[in-house]
């Protein structure tokens, strides 16, 4: 395992990298090791925490407090918006899929849980815009206003917005300190992600069921099953099935239930434990296509498992939410731009391996393989 000066530690095998002294003072040393850290980190287990001063504890679980409230009483029809491919407002449970690395899965050291071929998620989701878009693009965004939901009509967009702005600055100054850690100009990467289309995705998984499950079930041995639609989360249910994130980077803030399970590049699985006031940053495909291959998309599923039952049980018991939320926040490339390899990672195998394409036609190809975009006539 690679090794992390005292500006990266390890924590359960993810880096965990303090990035306070980069942003109070505007970067100005370059040459900090933070900066390399962080290029390990992303080429060899293609995700890292952070510690980022402007993100507080406390807005996560204000953030978390909201959605869970929203997730318990959403009918997963009010604010969906199937005729636009569910690009803005709610993704009701078993409509996103994955696509499927089932070959590739089982070629893995850690081979992943996930049915094969995948099924339906269990999760929901909710996508909002974060951040402004350009005045001219070839790729005109779906002519449709943000979904607001009714009973949150006060505190919806100050909420969504002020935790997703603090999310796309934090993944803005990663790509800054990558960039620098590569040998890359400092805003090789943050330039490429201005105006683009920056989504708050966070997903809500109902763990109602698990909640009232008896402990001693945990312990008892079973074969696995493919979960039927419609069938509420059990033990060992598949909340989100093993896949890719087809952005630049994704940014976590910490969940109150545990379930999240990603892959390094040597094939072993990590379990990612994030310290309140921390992120949890991982790598896409379009973080891909700019490097080559140097640092892979990472690979990650979240698994209803034991800790989570027993979370999910603790939370009954103290009378809070069963509703399992992550506040993804999907950073991403401009739709107008080139994804091709950069730098010294432009090479003639890289050029093949990743030929020039407009991101926006990366996302439009990606989104109809989970069955949240329309094919292109």
């Amino acid at each position: 395992m690679a090794a992390y000066n005292a500006n990266g530690t390890v924590n359960d095998s993810v880096p965990v990298i303090d990035i306070s002294s980069f942003v109070s003072d505007g970067g100005a040393d370059a040459g900090t090791s933070a900066c390399a850290a962080i290029a390990a980190a992303l080429h060899s287990h293609g995700c890292l925490v952070v510690k980022d001063p402007r993100v507080e504890a406390s807005a996560n679980e204000e953030f978390l407090d909201m959605m869970e409230r929203y997730f318990e009483q959403s009918d997963g029809s009010t604010d969906a918006r199937p005729h636009l491919h569910y690009q803005v407002g709610v993704t009701p449970s078993e409509v996103e899929k994955p696509r499927g690395h089932c070959a590739f899965g089982k070629t893995l050291k850690d081979v992943p849980v996930s049915e094969c071929p995948p099924v339906p998620d269990a999760k929901w989701r909710f996508f909002w815009r974060i951040g402004e878009r350009p005045a001219e693009t070839a790729f005109e965004e779906l002519n449709a206003p943000a979904v607001v939901p009714e009973a949150f009509a006060d505190e919806w967009k100050p909420k969504m917005d002020g935790w997703g702005e603090k999310l796309v600055a934090t993944a803005e100054t990663v790509a800054e300190m990558a960039a620098l850690g590569f040998g890359l100009e400092r805003a090789a990467f943050k330039d490429r992600m201005a105006c683009a289309p920056h989504l708050l995705a966070p997903t809500g998984s109902d763990l109602k069921k698990l909640a009232e499950s008896d402990p001693a079930d945990d312990e008892e041995p079973r074969a696995k099953k493919a979960r039927m639609l419609g069938q509420a989360v059990e033990l060992n249910t598949v909340l989100a099935g093993f896949h890719y994130d087809l952005n630049f980077l994704t940014v976590h803030g910490k969940s109150r239930f545990p379930g999240l399970k990603v892959w390094t590049r040597a094939g072993h699985v990590v379990v990612p434990k994030i310290p309140p006031g921390h992120l949890f940053l991982q790598a896409g495909k379009q973080f891909e296509y700019l490097t080559g291959g140097h640092v892979l998309a990472g690979f990650h599923e979240v698994i209803a498992h034991k800790a989570c039952a027993k979370a999910a049980r603790d939370a009954k018991r103290d009378g809070r939410s069963t509703w399992r939320v992550s506040s993804t926040c999907f950073s991403q490339i401009a739709s107008d731009v080139v994804l091709e390899p950069l730098g010294a990672f432009d090479s003639a195998d890289a050029r093949a391996a990743y030929p020039p394409i407009k991101t926006g036609d990366q996302v439009q190809a990606e989104l109809v393989a989970i069955s949240l975009g329309a094919k292109k006539e």
